[in-house]
């Protein structure tokens, strides 16, 4: 039987993977004048909102409430038992996910049909994709990858079938379990390991360090983990050794560093220890590109562009700052420097200046670090304005009196970062970021107007702390 004939594609700019970073990278080459193309392997519908930021978030909402309620007598308000309806529960969040998803793949379809290709695209040249049936042959002038990633599980935990939960598949249980052991305490697993405990699931965390939610400062570190001992139960230091099935759950057995270990048996086992760039079957090596010691493609941070191929890195496939902003701002970077790439060379390839690091994690209190944070070898360059938010008024007002804040600056007074463990650290995290990206003194922001009582004059405490220890120099 004679073979199809295979369907020839030409373009300035092929991008892999359309979620954040791929179609902010279609658009910018479309507006920088390039034909692009948009590679979509499915199902598509961005990480962010699938999988990621959205349901998370839904998810972190409803253990709000329940909590809020739970704690409503403090306030003389009598709400009598609370109970969590987890079916409900689960089922908000897939609905609202879902709108949330559609409107990421409405903006998808609104593309070009002849710019939008359905298939996995492998590299065999280093201008050449093919898709993975075959039949499709893209010659391109130069490729952005924004190919997303993928959930990391630990190989112990294979064969265990649908009792291992990812956040790729943590939103679509019918019910919530009545335990949950959640292997990693970074951001992804101690959000949902709190959101969990506070609707009533019996939680275990085990993690191979001994801090929470991406936290350095050591005084941070603490509080965070005290406050997280109270609503679940806390292993630090642990390694998972074994994982079997037990009845209709998971055993897993666990060493310590100093020796000490345990075991335990929960209806389900959330492996949270990262999302690793989904670039396993892209043909780097064909593609020519220089490659890591991790098998990742090696590239310019600023302009993005990978070394040895006309080819851009952006989003989660960078594996640098994996957060949707970033995504958006790298898949614009890329999408750009693509199209000037081939239409004007090398010279073309701008490098804008990054942005100031700007991570958060949301939990209750919520964490945030901004620009530099914590390091012991930096202290005599620095002065530090600290926070302590048990003491802090609109905190108490609210009955959320907890955490503390670090503001670091140089000794000219000029902000270089913080972090923080505190209510709103949302807030106060992005009024930081804004206030060091453009270059403030501590006495600048000082003197911007703060409203009384916020949370934000938090801010003004610690502020006015590196404006003093300036001064005492």
């Amino acid at each position: 039987m004679q073979e199809p004939p295979l369907r020839e594609l030409r373009c300035d700019v092929a991008v892999i993977g359309a979620g954040t970073a791929g179609m902010a990278a279609y658009r910018a080459a479309r507006e920088a004048g390039a034909r692009a193309v948009l590679i979509e392997a499915g199902p598509g519908g961005s990480t962010c909102a699938r999988v990621g930021c959205m349901p998370s978030k839904l998810l972190i909402t409803a253990a709000k409430a329940a909590h809020d309620a739970r704690r409503a007598g403090e306030f003389g308000v009598a709400t009598g038992p609370i109970r969590v309806d987890g079916v409900a529960t689960l089922q908000r969040v897939r609905r609202e996910r879902d709108r949330f998803v559609a409107g990421v793949l409405s903006e998808f379809e609104k593309f070009p049909n002849e710019d939008r290709v359905n298939g996995r695209a492998r590299f065999v040249a280093r201008d050449i994709l093919v898709l993975e049936d075959r039949d499709t042959r893209i010659a391109f002038g130069a490729a952005v990858i924004a190919a997303g990633s993928s959930p990391a599980v630990p190989e112990l935990l294979a064969g265990l079938g649908d009792r291992v939960l990812t956040t790729d598949t943590l939103f679509e249980i019918p019910d919530l379990p009545r335990s949950l052991a959640v292997i990693g305490g970074g951001p992804v697993g101690i959000e949902i390991a709190q959101a969990m405990a506070r609707l009533g699931v019996a939680v275990t965390l085990l993690d191979g360090g001994h801090a929470l939610a991406g936290l350095r400062d050591p005084d941070l570190v603490a509080r965070a983990n005290a406050l997280f001992a109270a609503e679940m139960t806390l292993h630090f230091g642990t390694k998972v050794e074994r994982a079997e099935s037990a009845g209709d759950g998971i055993r897993l057995t666990w060493a310590g560093k100093d020796g000490a270990g345990g075991s335990g048996v929960f209806d389900r086992v959330l492996a949270a220890a990262g999302r690793p760039p989904s670039l396993r079957g892209l043909g780097l090596e064909e593609a020519g590109l220089s490659l890591d010691e991790k098998g990742g493609p090696c590239f310019d941070p600023r302009t993005l562009m990978g070394e040895g191929a006309p080819i851009f890195v952006a989003g989660d496939a960078a594996a640098s700052r994996p957060v949707l902003h970033e995504a958006a701002r790298q898949g614009r970077i890329a999408g750009r420097n693509a199209a000037a790439l081939v239409r004007s060379g090398p010279t073309g390839i701008a490098t804008p200046a990054p942005w100031v690091n700007l991570a958060m994690v949301f939990t209750d209190p919520g964490t945030a670090a901004v620009g530099e944070t914590y390091d012991p070898e930096r202290a005599a360059e620095r002065v530090v304005g600290a926070v302590d938010f048990s003491r802090q008024g609109r905190a108490r007002i609210m009955d959320r009196a907890a955490g503390a804040l670090r503001i670091y600056a140089d000794r000219a007074g000029c902000l270089t970062g913080a972090e923080m463990l505190c209510p709103e650290a949302e807030h106060l995290g992005h009024l930081l970021a804004m206030a060091i990206q453009d270059g403030q003194t501590a006495q600048d922001l000082r003197d911007r107007p703060f409203y009384h009582p916020t949370v934000e004059e938090g801010l003004v405490t610690a502020l006015t702390r590196i404006i003093d220890g300036l001064d005492a120099r």
